[in-house]
């Protein structure tokens, strides 16, 4: 490193200096005499312009600005999983003990520990032809996962030497490539750019779903792997509980969970529950497949315009190892908040609601990231984009909701209407949407013989109708309905109670596996059915609503496991008796 200039105007988090003629866009800096870690935002000449990832408070002009010689990037390698990081990758467990519970200004540290060390197992063996993607070896990282130690992308060429099987750091060379511009040593990690997408064969369609466990989304409104969602609602709709519940339910095999700007209490939820929690398959702490990015909206702004990108970058990243990641980030709006505040220091133009005029192209470039691809050394790998979006008063017009829909293919729109009923999730059935349905149909249909598209049609049409029904109530009241016309609204509120709410803190309700999720919708369409008949022979709907067994049928989510799915069968079997049995005393 060497001094390319000094300080000449501090404005908040961004910096102006001059005499750095050797600076570039995006380049690494070290601002002031306390090193405050920053990044290049614009050259002009010699002059730059620096937003500081840290507080700037202190900051005093004529004080130094030195450059890296490299963008702002990121660590990969053993030791990403379990760890807490803040937006630009430090690593805070390893900070508090250094620093106390406040993070020092200047403080620095690696993202990956140096004195741990990794049992490397080669795959490869001297003389092979490698390239970018390659995969030399492997280490255990966590009882759930094993990490490939990979060629980094932009490097090929002829493998001159290869560890044997042993202990190492991430530090301590284990192999060496000769490529065309001589010998690269490789270790355990590599350093990649968060702003630059990392490279794949070939993009694919999405096919499977990312099964949830959460009733209303796998059944209604679906993501694939590979997909990119948006999670709009205004405060209290339930966001970051929805993103919490598929963070430890989803079947991806990475979780990274960013909280971009949330409320420090809302993160320290994370931080004290998701070690609590386990991993639905193996019984193992969640923790072990997990990687948070924790940048609450007390930690400096620029660094929580960063943070998404480190997110989405160490994503990628066990993407090309051949892993299905989903990607949380809590929430959007703060960073694109960020974004206009960077903005504004800048003093650039603002647009609508005074977001600068590249906010719509960032929120692409952003959610672009995710997808299902074909990786460099051939393996299947996806990243699942969720993004929580925090829309002022609930606003889904506001700039960040508009141009987040443009990129996204599945919407899950929260109703404060929905919350403030206490129904969670808040998802509200008439405005959220999937365009993956026929991408997954095929998945479902396994399971369901054919049958799930049919079925989920035919429930929402019960939905749609009752929204219908309610405008002629308000006019006319209930009574005025014809019997099929009530119908439709009892078993419209059975949907809604029995299926579509969902209690995240109940141990047997939190999820829901496919077969369940399938099997309660078939049993109230069931009752629906039979429950037409017996209209038809004459009972009314006040006597079919008193069957005892009906309101044990709102319960059946609370009370049958998804492991005893058949005592579902038991119930509908009783249901239907009780019905036939109204129908011949009718008779």
């Amino acid at each position: 490193m060497t001094v390319q200039g000094k300080i000449t105007k501090i404005s908040g988090p961004v910096v102006q200096s001059e005499g750095v003629s050797g600076l570039e866009m995006h380049e690494l800096t070290l601002v002031g005499d306390a090193e405050l870690i920053g990044e290049v935002v614009r050259v002009e000449g010699d002059s730059g312009t620096i937003q500081v990832y840290e507080d700037t408070v202190g900051l005093k002009p004529g004080e130094k600005v030195t450059g890296s010689g490299m963008p702002l990037s990121v660590e990969l390698g053993p030791g990403l999983l379990q760890g807490i990081f803040d937006g630009i990758q430090r690593p805070l467990e390893v900070i508090r003990k250094m620093t106390g519970d406040f993070i020092s200004r200047g403080v620095k540290t690696p993202a990956l520990s140096r004195e741990a060390k990794w049992h490397f197992v080669p795959i490869l063996k001297k003389g092979a032809q490698v390239s970018g993607g390659a995969i030399l070896g492997t280490v255990q990282e966590t009882p759930l996962f094993e990490h490939k130690i990979m060629v980094p992308p932009k490097v090929s060429g002829k493998l001159e030497f290869i560890a044997k099987e042993n202990d190492y750091t991430i530090e301590e060379v284990i192999a060496k490539v000769t490529t065309e511009k001589g010998t690269e040593e490789l270790k355990l990690y590599h350093r990649w750019p968060v702003r630059e997408a990392r490279p794949y064969a070939e993009r694919l369609e999405p096919s499977d779903p990312l099964v949830t466990g959460q009733r209303i989304i796998d059944s209604f409104f679906p993501v694939a792997k590979g997909g990119a969602v948006a999670i709009p609602g205004g405060f209290g709709t339930g966001k970051t509980i929805t993103s919490h519940q598929l963070a430890a339910w989803s079947d991806a095999e990475i979780i990274v969970y960013i909280g971009c700007g949330e409320r420090g209490n809302e993160m320290t939820e994370v931080l004290l529950t998701f070690p609590e929690w386990k991993d639905p398959k193996s019984g193992r702490p969640l923790m072990e497949r997990t990687v948070l990015i924790a940048n609450t909206s007390n930690m400096p702004v620029s660094a929580r315009e960063a943070s998404v990108y480190t997110g989405v970058t160490i994503a990628e990243y066990f993407r090309d190892m051949g892993y299905n990641v989903a990607i949380m980030a809590d929430s959007t709006s703060r960073w694109a908040e960020a974004l206009r505040e960077i903005s504004g220091r800048l003093e650039e133009m603002p647009a609508e609601e005074g977001y600068p005029s590249y906010l719509s192209s960032r929120l692409g470039e952003f959610y672009e990231r995710a997808g299902r691809v074909k990786t460099l050394n051939g393996q299947l790998g996806s990243v699942s984009l969720i993004g929580a979006v925090s829309p002022p008063g609930g606003d889904f017009s506001e700039p960040v909701t508009v141009h987040t829909k443009r990129f996204v293919r599945t919407f899950w729109a929260l109703d404060s209407s929905l919350a403030s009923m206490r129904h969670y999730p808040a998802i509200n059935w008439l405005t959220s949407y999937s365009e993956y349905i026929d991408y997954v149909e095929p998945w479902w249909n396994k399971k369901t013989d054919g049958q799930w598209r049919a079925v989920s049609l035919r429930a929402m049409e019960i939905l749609k109708r009752e929204d219908e029904l309610k405008e002629v109530i308000r006019l006319v009241g209930s009574e005025a309905l014809p019997e099929p016309e009530k119908l439709i609204m009892e078993t419209a509120r059975l949907l809604r109670e029995g299926f579509l709410q969902q209690n995240a803190y109940d141990p047997i309700d939190t999820y829901s596996s496919p077969e369940k999720q399938f099997k309660l919708l078939t049993t109230i369409l069931a009752f629906h059915d039979a429950a037409n008949k017996a209209i038809q022979k004459g009972v009314p709907v006040a006597k079919l609503v008193t069957i005892q067994s009906l309101a044990d049928l709102a319960k059946l989510r609370m009370s049958v496991p998804s492991d005893k799915i058949e005592l579902i069968d038991q119930f509908l079997q009783k249901l239907l008796a009780e019905i036939s049995a109204l129908m011949e005393a009718k008779a």
